[in-house]
């Protein structure tokens, strides 16, 4: 396990199970993989941050062959407790992922990029882990002027910023700032659309972008 891999292992999970946030996520990620028309080798995904291996075991009943990777130890133990037929192992976007399992024609991230110090790095290993012309799936909380106003009104800033939660949130994506980590990475036909309340107050954000063809 590596240095950065050890400092971020210990975000923790009660069980195997979708959490309430998948209510409004899984349906947008199914809409977003009806549209994917290039499988080549299959239809495979890698799912980068795939904590307890509830995701990857709905979308394994679809028919989607899994594999994945998170840094909580927790995390994996109970996703292969419950799943043992799923590709899931420690590791993190800090990794050569690329290098330990090759490369995919839809890599899927949901809710993790809020939590990485190098966003950048979180960026490039998901474009390399992309087969030419592949497609990122990425969901993160959304935040934007109309939503951090009302929260600020209403006085739950501090509950939705999560300074006191042990491994939680580091980083508040806005559509401006992931459309430029995204760019910056080298993806292209970016496109970001809220999920969970109408868009103003979207609860998250799902980015879908391509990796240019060879």
């Amino acid at each position: 396990m590596s240095d950065a891999l050890e400092k971020i292992s210990g975000y923790g999970y009660g069980d195997s199970a979708l959490g309430e946030y998948h209510d409004y996520l899984l349906p947008a990620v199914l809409a977003r993989l009806d549209e994917v028309r290039d499988w080549p080798g299959g239809r495979r995904i890698f799912e980068l941050g795939c904590g307890n291996g509830a995701i990857a075991h709905a979308l394994a009943a679809r028919g989607f062959e899994m594999t994945g990777v998170d840094t909580s130890e927790q995390g994996i133990a109970a996703a292969n407790l419950a799943y043992p037929a799923l590709k899931l192992r420690p590791g993190s976007a800090y990794d050569d992922l690329r290098g330990q399992y090759g490369q995919f024609p839809v890599v899927l991230s949901l809710e993790v990029v809020e939590h990485v110090y190098f966003p950048r790095k979180f960026a490039a290993t998901l474009h390399d882990l992309l087969l030419p012309g592949g497609v990122a799936i990425i969901s993160t909380p959304f935040h934007g002027y109309w939503k951090n106003l009302l929260l600020a009104l209403s006085g739950k800033m501090d509950a939705h910023f999560t300074a006191l939660w042990d491994y939680g949130h580091i980083k508040f994506w806005s559509v401006k700032t992931l459309r430029a980590l995204l760019t910056e990475a080298g993806f292209e036909d970016i496109s970001i659309q809220g999920v969970g309340r109408i868009a103003p107050l979207a609860k998250s954000m799902i980015a879908v972008a391509r990796k240019k063809s060879a």
